[in-house]
């Protein structure tokens, strides 16, 4: 099928069909670690006590992934920078299922952080661009929901696959995505026509793109805390912590990323038929009322598989709302400026998740279990309120830089 302009048209299917694949790949890249990380600091030799800051690597380098990949997609074409991109993130895995050191296991992940921050930015972008106005939101969101796709598959791959063939030759198996980035660069299907004026970075520095991107870093700086402050720690947490099972910490994670798939799945209509900011207040707010019974009667819940089940259902359902962030920056960012600036906003917003395991384990040893629930707890509750701040998007024509004051 030929891919649309924004003005309406067929539904871009090759081109989103690359898009979500190179996600859900690229997601599952990143989040592996948190599924491995114990054998991994256990033959490499890392205490345990510097983990989080393995975890926040990869976190702290997509940010600039997604910046150098948003300025060279303006200005090179979409379709090259896409395939760089997952050969990044894929040659970050086999580095470091080769890893013999620390130091390289470090190199491999920021490879891995570079190419899904490129990743992110390119084929957001391309999607937002080649659907009608009326259902961005919801092709943002459906492109989005290969996020817990890919972290059901990391789920499977480091609860059951790992103990069986180990932790490298998953990493050096997962590198095999780059096949992906092959078909990327030879398809005719996507677009690569690089914007004959590109806009300059400074042009980011605008009183009135710069105040959009404040406020909108800001609201990526709440929600992706929220995530990644639970995400990267509770499947440890679950067995070590919890004292679960490894088939019921299974369970707990995949029927959280159920939920989160069907979460982004309802996402995308409501913030299509309702706004984009009565969308993300109601699904952060949902987030919440699933963290706190998480937080303070984990043990009751424990007790009662059915409410455990309920409770990381709607954990996942509600942290569907990530998926309202690829129309909201397109909808935000001036066509000149729309790669690098998605790219820039909502990598920088990730790299400061550097921080979010650090905080997390900080508060773990302060106040426990309660604590360290507590960190996306109130970022959630910060999310819901915080993006009234923007304007309501919704519907609107994709705006050139003339538009905005």
């Amino acid at each position: 099928m030929a891919t649309k302009g924004p003005n309406g048209g067929a539904f871009p299917t090759r081109l989103f069909v690359f898009a979500f694949l190179g996600w859900t790949f690229d997601f599952y890249d990143l989040v592996l670690f948190g599924f491995i990380k114990d054998p991994v600091a256990h033959d490499l030799g890392l205490a345990h006590r510097y983990e989080p800051w393995l975890l926040g690597v990869a976190l702290s380098t997509s940010g600039l992934g997604g910046i150098i990949a948003g300025r060279f997609a303006d200005r090179v074409g979409k379709r090259s920078v896409l395939a760089t991109t997952i050969v990044v993130y894929s040659l970050g895995s086999l580095v470091c299922g080769l890893a013999g050191s620390v130091a390289t296991f470090i190199v491999g992940r920021a490879l891995v952080g570079l190419g899904v921050g490129g990743e992110w930015a390119v084929g957001h972008g391309m999607v937002a661009e080649a659907v009608a106005a009326e259902r961005r939101g919801r092709a943002s969101a459906l492109l989005q929901a290969g996020e817990p796709v890919g972290v059901a598959i990391a789920g499977v791959v480091g609860y059951l696959l790992v103990p069986a063939v180990g932790w490298r030759a998953v990493l050096i198996g997962s590198s095999v995505t780059a096949l992906l980035a092959f078909i990327a660069r030879r398809s005719v299907h996507l677009p690569s026509t690089p914007l004959a004026a590109p806009a300059s970075v400074a042009e980011l520095l605008r009183p009135g793109i710069l105040s959009r991107f404040v406020r909108s870093w800001l609201l990526g700086v709440f929600k992706l805390g929220t995530y990644w402050s639970c995400y990267t720690w509770l499947p440890s947490i679950l067995l070590t912590r919890m004292h679960q099972s490894v088939g019921r910490s299974l369970t707990w994670i995949m029927t959280a990323q159920v939920g989160q798939f069907l979460g982004m799945l309802a996402f995308g209509p409501f913030a299509d038929a309702f706004g984009r900011r009565k969308a993300f207040t109601l699904f952060s707010l949902l987030t919440a009322a699933a963290l706190g019974p998480l937080a303070f009667g984990w043990q009751t819940l424990a007790e009662a598989p059915p409410l455990f089940w309920s409770v990381m259902l709607l954990l996942g359902f509600g942290s569907g709302c990530t998926a309202g962030f690829g129309a909201l920056l397109a909808e935000l960012y001036p066509t000149e400026l729309r790669g690098l600036g998605m790219g820039t906003t909502y990598n920088l917003a990730r790299t400061v998740q550097l921080g979010a395991p650090v905080a997390v384990n900080w508060a773990f040893e302060r106040e426990g279990l309660a604590g360290a629930l507590g960190v996306p707890l109130v970022l959630a509750l910060l999310t819901a309120s915080w993006v009234w701040v923007l304007p309501e998007t919704r519907g609107i024509r994709l705006p050139v830089l003339r538009d905005i004051a």
